[in-house]
């Protein structure tokens, strides 16, 4: 089995949205602590800058995704978004899911190895991002 912290790539995270993403961490840490060291362990290690400085194949929140298994050959895509916004459709991702978290920050050709149900590890590769919020506000790329 791969050990996933080993393999981990640099992730790039933009102000606005570690700003959000610690608001919902202050309201994990009595419930779900180990959801929260998970997406704290991950936003620790983030390069962090201003969203205008965030290139265009960087998977931000509510950016759409598309991914592929390596070790099943699947591809995915999905809409990475914040737990109150991943209800209604299997093409979004909560940010609190094992999967969301391993997508933030990934640029396109990044790979990383993530833990998901039943016990093995994922190998997942960004092959696009498809749609990003507020290209046509500010964000290069």
């Amino acid at each position: 089995m791969r050990d996933a912290k080993a393999k981990r790539p640099e992730i790039t995270v933009s102000t606005a949205d570690l700003e959000r993403l610690e608001g919902l961490l202050g309201e994990l840490r009595g419930g779900a602590p180990e959801i929260a060291d998970g997406l704290r362990s991950e936003l620790d290690r983030a390069r962090i800058v201003e969203p205008a400085e965030i290139p265009a194949d960087v998977v931000t929140m509510n950016s759409t995704v598309r991914f592929t298994d390596e070790d099943s050959g699947k591809e995915f895509e999905r809409t990475l978004c914040y737990p109150e916004e991943a209800t209604g459709g299997a093409d979004k991702v909560s940010i609190l899911a094992p999967l969301g978290s391993a997508l933030l920050g990934l640029s396109v050709g990044q790979r990383i190895d993530w833990p998901v149900p039943g016990g093995r590890m994922a190998r997942i590769r960004i092959l696009n991002v498809v749609a990003k919020p507020g290209r046509a506000g500010g964000q290069r790329g």
